[in-house]
């Protein structure tokens, strides 16, 4: 492997395991509380903050960040109120919010000329684009995020979990992407979620900083989108623990 794609995979790599940092313990919190797809909706709303953005002309910097995580705290207390209202039917208005913000995007870029590449980009993401820059904001966020939801523990109310958890998935979509951000949510935790042991978050963590790994060096060496690529790989780790727990 050659220095310059040392110079790209390192970034890329730690750019993973931050991004591992918060979404392995809100992981297993959101499996817990059965709302699977929170992640996908509010992920998939800050994108379309970020495509407002785009077509009214503001293409990048601090901007985008305000209008992205505008966008996912307004769905984050929308969510959270439907919670409060319609407990019973709530993945249900989960996904609903989704499609209607993943709707929502195609029309507002439908007629523009880098509309297809901009929406490709927030779906899938440019995690080999990462540099260690782009990292520490995001980090400082991520570390004021653990910090306050160690101090709320497990008797945070709704609206602080929801809020702590839009901006976390906001940072998450700028830097990898819409589904490698559900990915990295979902599939570590699901790949632990049945072992009876105090080790699962250290285990979703390894996991998760295994697939990066080993998925960033399989896109390098095959010349593929890293993001589908870590997607697929941390899928395949996800399904064969699961196996192993098998009873």
């Amino acid at each position: 492997m050659s220095n310059i794609e040392l110079t790209i995979l390192i970034p890329a790599f730690l750019t993973g395991l931050l991004v591992l940092s918060t979404h392995g313990p809100f992981g297993r919190e959101v499996l817990s509380r059965g709302i699977i797809f929170i992640d996908l909706a509010i992920a998939q709303i800050a994108g379309l903050g970020v495509i407002i953005a785009f077509t009214a002309g503001v293409h990048d910097g601090w901007q985008v960040q305000l209008a992205a995580a505008t966008a996912a705290i307004a769905g984050a207390v929308m969510l959270h109120q439907a919670e409060r209202l319609w407990p019973d039917v709530q993945e249900a208005v989960i996904g609903a919010a989704f499609i209607v913000a993943s709707s929502a995007g195609l029309l507002l870029i439908a007629n523009h000329p880098q509309g297809s590449e901009h929406l490709k980009e927030i779906l899938v993401g440019q995690i080999l684009w990462v540099d260690y820059a782009d990292l520490i904001p995001v980090a400082v966020l991520y570390a004021v995020i653990l910090v306050l939801r160690k101090r709320l523990g497990a008797s945070q109310s709704r609206l602080p979990f929801y809020l702590m958890f839009a901006l976390a998935i906001t940072a998450s979509v700028q830097l990898v992407g819409v589904y490698l951000v559900f990915a990295s949510l979902i599939l570590p935790a699901l790949a632990v979620f049945r072992m009876n042991t105090n080790m699962q978050l250290p285990l979703a963590y390894a996991l998760g900083a295994l697939a990066y790994l080993a998925g960033l060096v399989a896109a390098s060496w095959l010349d593929l989108p890293a993001g589908p690529m870590i997607v697929l790989v941390l899928a395949g780790i996800t399904l064969f623990a699961m196996l192993l727990q098998k009873e």
